[in-house]
């Protein structure tokens, strides 16, 4: 029997356990978002409304956008800030008046929105943040709780609050292969078959199965 990977547009593709389901599905019509193939999120409350739920200050008018990339892993809890929720801090309160109907004249603004990019094969860990315009690389790892803003490197572990790098997972070499390989954009075929040498750290065997 063929190995194949799973239907990537299947909401749930473990039958025996819902709170597991592909992303991709549950984006479709939304303009400000964009996610990858096979990239999964556990959560026992269900994934209908798993993009308002945690998804937060995320408003068309805004123009922001979250691009998730294939292959990723979000743990429940997970939750992005996305940037309808800043507040514009030049001037003496924070306090947004204008969205009440009062005008502030010519108050300093918010930064401008900033989209909010994860890469491919990344693990968001369980109530971990990710703040507006954070860019996470691919095959990073991101710890249980971790607030996360800014730019996380490929292939590194962070954690903490704010969010700092512990180690990165292989050499330097070694993520610029990787990288340079891009197992995600391979045909599901090639993956699925490639699967146990995705799984090792055998680099050799990985490349002899590229295309």
């Amino acid at each position: 029997m063929t190995a194949a990977l799973p239907d990537p547009d299947a909401p749930h593709p473990i039958p025996a356990h819902p709170r597991v389901a592909f992303l991709r599905p549950f984006a479709q019509g939304r303009a400000n978002v964009a996610v990858g193939a096979w990239t999964y999120a556990d959560d026992p409350a269900g994934h209908a409304d798993w993009f308002d739920r945690c998804v937060l200050y995320h408003f068309d008018f805004i123009g922001d956008r979250l691009v998730i990339g294939r292959f990723c892993a979000i743990a429940e809890g997970a939750r992005f800030a996305m940037g309808g929720g800043a507040h514009a801090m030049g001037g003496f309160s924070t306090y947004p008046f204008e969205i009440f109907g009062l005008p502030v004249g010519d108050a300093p603004s918010g930064p401008p929105p900033a989209d909010t990019v994860v890469g491919d094969d990344v693990w968001i860990g369980r109530e971990a943040m990710i703040l507006p315009g954070a860019r996470i690389g691919s095959g990073a790892v991101i710890g249980a709780g971790a607030v996360v803003a800014g730019e996380i490197r490929p292939y590194a572990v962070v954690a903490g609050n704010p969010a700092r790098e512990l180690r990165r997972r292989f050499d330097d070499a070694t993520v610029a292969a990787l990288l340079d390989l891009a197992w995600w954009d391979w045909p599901p075929a090639r993956i699925a078959a490639a699967a146990p040498a995705i799984r090792s750290a055998d680099l050799d065997a990985l490349r002899r199965l590229a295309p």
